[in-house]
């Protein structure tokens, strides 16, 4: 199973942004369960939506405290952003982005209360957070991150079209921004139109009162994607970071699959 859930070139590109483990001050730290099954634990739990105190260790050898303390040290130093970061960098290399139409949206999900979450305004005031991201024409994740669910949408624009990071590409320079963008009427804001325009992006964003978002849906499916990791359909984690963590790993998992089509 740890073979199945994390492939070798998955493998690979993991051991580049690993960092190496801490040396416990009373010594003794060589760790029981190599990074690659606690990995591939971390994967399941993503995927399948299960508890830590669910895990299976039978499966993988260590126990869902040990994976959900190897998980909280790894997000600590960004592997998840890192990762995905890197798995984009293989997909430009193969000219596998297609930057010509990005697409912008969120989901909202129910959250127990913590950081980043707030009244749902489309849920009778449930709390929740809502999960931003960008992607290429492909529907691959380019640049995420989240928020409370009482956050409109329209704020998340810049600074998602801003946390796209250099990518590399097929031919030439590194690049981080699309040629145009696409959105629905959230924002359809004077100033979203002026900002993507002045760094030589064209927009798509359509009108309040004149046209319908149903044109832009068809190349929206990330987000379908993104409910299909299970750890996703409801936040459990009262820290954002490691919300955020498994919302990375969400879109590694689906920038990998088109890796290895």
């Amino acid at each position: 199973m740890v073979e199945r859930l994390v492939p070798d070139e998955l493998w690979e590109l993991f051991q580049r942004v690993v960092p190496e483990a801490p040396v416990r001050p009373q010594g003794g730290d060589r760790r029981r369960h190599g990074d690659r099954e606690v990995l591939a634990a971390i994967v399941f739990v993503a995927t399948s939506g299960c508890t830590w105190q669910q895990l299976p260790s039978a499966s993988f050898g260590p126990s869902g405290a040990t994976a959900h303390r190897r998980f909280a040290e790894w997000t600590r130093a960004r592997v998840w952003a890192k990762l995905h970061r890197l798995v984009l960098d293989e997909l430009g290399a193969r000219g596998e982005l297609d930057w010509s139409r990005c697409a912008i949206d969120s989901v909202n999900m129910r959250a127990v209360k913590g950081d980043l979450t707030g009244p749902n305004p489309v849920d009778r005031g449930k709390y929740g957070s809502k999960v931003h991201l960008i992607t290429d024409r492909n529907d691959l994740p380019l640049s995420i991150g989240i928020s409370g669910a009482n956050v409109h949408d329209s704020q998340a624009l810049i600074p998602l079209v801003k946390g796209i990071p250099p990518i590399r590409s097929r031919r030439g320079p590194r690049r981080r921004r699309p040629a145009k963008l696409h959105a629905d009427k959230g924002y359809d804001y004077a100033h979203l139109r002026r900002w993507p325009a002045g760094r030589g992006i064209r927009h798509r964003i359509a009108r309040k009162g004149v046209e319908t978002s149903q044109r832009l849906g068809r190349h929206r499916w990330t987000i379908a994607w993104l409910t299909g990791c299970r750890r996703l359909h409801r936040r459990y984690e009262r820290t954002a970071d490691h919300f955020l963590a498994f919302t990375s790993i969400a879109c590694t998992l689906i920038c990998y699959r088109r890796l290895t089509k």
